[in-house]
């Protein structure tokens, strides 16, 4: 089978050290164009070794030799190029989160299916092996019945002066950038309807973002969440289920690709302690996964669905933090 021909819009961070890296790893991918806004971009391509390089976005939208065009531009720009890739025929990875409410998000969807194109949003932790594993777990029944789930993901952020991640207006935060991980695994791990959270946050006081976060999760089953997130932590990136004979825990559940893929999962019992290891390439099996979606035309019905819960139940945990009260997921609406 031939590779999918993917370009990148933008020259952001992650598409240089992860997502283009993990192109040229992939066995069903390849990299072939990059556009930013400038002549800048002709010397990262060389750099790249990228062969086509485009001095506007809309330049590589209409190159026809691309298929799949990956999107790690601010949030905030995401709607708009998406449903410019999904009219120019191309299907779509986009960074999470793919949109900051719920309309913004149906429409991208939306057009994408008239379109006939793939569209997906790129949480690449969840291709990793550790979490089949997880639920192959729960589901044998060894730590009992569910009741909890707590996760965290954190880091010290420095350097934040004119950063994106402290500007409110393009859907920065910690709530938005790393708290979508845990609310996301949540949802992978128990496929639990959540009936209401609620949630406190510290904010900078110059820019007002959000730069911690900590909640409580109310799901379905009586089962429980405590998420945190925080720009002003060390770093953390896992989770734990609880269960009423043991417990759990992923503690490299969101960036295995700092430890060079490793995955550990421990699993303690009244009496038993034992320590998994799970090896994964997760941005190559992202990049392979999306590119195989394509060629097969793989129904992301799924991963849509991820995508509408994730968006709904974060914008949720905004309004709670910004009104400091708890909030019913049943009647709300998250669409402004």
């Amino acid at each position: 089978m031939n590779t999918v021909k993917w370009g990148v819009l933008s020259t952001a961070d992650i598409a240089q050290t992860q997502l283009i890296p993990a192109l040229k790893r992939a066995e069903n991918a390849e990299i072939i164009a990059i556009a930013s806004r400038g002549p800048k971009i002709h010397a990262i391509a060389e750099n790249l070794e990228i062969k086509k390089a485009y001095e506007s976005y809309d330049e590589l939208l209409n190159d026809h030799e691309v298929e799949v065009i990956y999107i790690p531009l601010p949030n905030d720009l995401h709607k708009e190029w998406v449903i410019k890739a999904a009219k120019a025929g191309k299907h779509i990875l986009c960074e999470k989160p793919a949109a900051l409410n719920e309309a913004d998000l149906e429409e991208m969807i939306t057009v994408c299916n008239e379109e006939n194109v793939q569209f997906m949003e790129a949480f690449m932790y969840q291709f990793h092996p550790q979490h089949i594993r997880v639920k192959e777990i729960i589901g044998s029944g060894e730590i009992g019945e569910v009741k909890l789930y707590k996760s965290s993901h954190s880091f010290y952020f420095e350097n934040r002066q004119g950063n994106i991640r402290m500007d409110a207006q393009k859907g920065g935060g910690a709530i938005w950038d790393v708290g979508c991980y845990s609310v996301h695994a949540m949802q992978l791990i128990l496929e639990k309807e959540v009936k209401s959270i609620s949630f406190k946050k510290i904010v900078d006081s110059e820019t007002t973002v959000d730069v911690s976060a900590f909640g409580i999760v109310e799901m379905e089953n009586e089962i429980h969440g405590m998420i945190d997130c925080s720009f002003d932590m060390t770093e953390r990136n896992e989770y734990e289920i609880v269960g009423t004979k043991g417990t759990i825990k992923v503690k490299n559940a969101f960036r295995p690709d700092r430890l060079s893929g490793n995955g550990q999962i421990t699993i303690n019992t009244l009496t038993t302690e034992r320590i998994e290891q799970i090896g994964g390439d997760i941005y190559k099996l992202e990049v392979e996964y999306f590119s195989d979606a394509v060629r097969t035309k793989r129904d992301l019905a799924l991963q849509h669905n991820y995508s509408r819960q994730n968006v709904r139940i974060l914008h949720a945990i905004q309004q709670s933090v910004t009104t400091n009260q708890q909030i019913e997921l049943a009647d709300y609406l998250c669409n402004d």
